[in-house]
């Protein structure tokens, strides 16, 4: 009687998952087979549609390279040591998930702007923010930051601390013992927080679109494509993106798999 009823409660939890399945699956898979192969071929041709995704791209992994070389030691910090006001920062980390992102490009605006010390001094050195790949560079590491930290922090906490402890009372530093037995061990999860930084990036739309409507992101064209030629004029732009999320998605998928084997 036991497995009959342990079938029957899996079933109805089965089916109390499905709406939230197809809320992601239908929709999506609407965008895929929606434009004709014609479409495809003709947007990805325009050098409009190109040059947009490799700005989404090429602004997306140079923001994940500054979290990785900004991010790395920040939650190296955050998972090794306690200190006074650690809790405020771990909060503060956090907290671009949390805040409505024109909010954020506004925010950056008021700070790189002629009437904040920080954006005269800026400027002064030939710095601009507004419309410039600058700006919109900033607002990614601003909404990318949490994923990379929050993932690369939870990699060194998995490093048993007794191997960096061995590696001290052999003679080597903290620097050393960092770069050769921290780092390497933690390699998996530096990748994956790096993916899951350049995914966020490359679709952010409500911090860039207020920094920067042009240069176009590829999340900004497709706004501008719908709102000035509608929904058909837009969906294959659509198509594009999703391709190269999807393919940060796979490789997201493949690294934890190779993870999951190591340990």
């Amino acid at each position: 009687m036991k497995p009959h009823r342990d079938r029957l409660f899996f079933t109805l939890l089965f089916f109390a998952s499905l709406p939230l399945v197809l809320l992601v699956v239908l929709p999506l898979a609407k965008m895929l087979t929606q434009p004709g192969w014609t479409e495809l071929w003709e947007s990805i041709r325009d050098p409009q549609v190109l040059g947009a995704l490799a700005r989404s791209m090429g602004t997306s992994l140079g923001a994940a390279l500054i979290c990785i070389l900004f991010g790395t030691p920040l939650a190296y910090l955050l998972a090794r040591k306690s200190f006074p006001g650690k809790r405020a920062v771990e909060g503060i980390v956090d907290l671009p998930i949390m805040i409505p992102h024109p909010v954020i490009g506004i925010a950056v605006l008021s700070l790189a702007g002629r009437h904040h010390p920080l954006g005269r001094a800026l400027q002064e050195i030939g710095v601009q923010v507004m419309g410039t790949y600058t700006g919109i560079v900033t607002v990614l590491v601003f909404v990318g930051l949490p994923f990379y930290v929050n993932t690369v922090k939870a990699g060194f906490e998995a490093v048993p601390t007794r191997l960096e402890k061995a590696s001290r009372s052999l003679g080597a530093g903290m620097a050393a013992t960092f770069l050769r037995v921290t780092l390497p061990l933690t390699w998996t999860q530096i990748v994956l927080g790096t993916i899951m930084c350049t995914a966020r990036a490359i679709s952010e739309f409500g911090a860039v679109v207020i920094v920067a409507y042009h240069p176009m992101t590829a999340p900004v064209l497709i706004y501008e494509r719908f709102t000035a030629y509608g929904l058909r004029y837009s969906q294959s732009v659509c198509f594009w993106l999703i391709a190269v999320s999807f393919l940060l998605f796979v490789s997201m998928r493949l690294v934890s798999r190779v993870r999951t084997v190591e340990t």
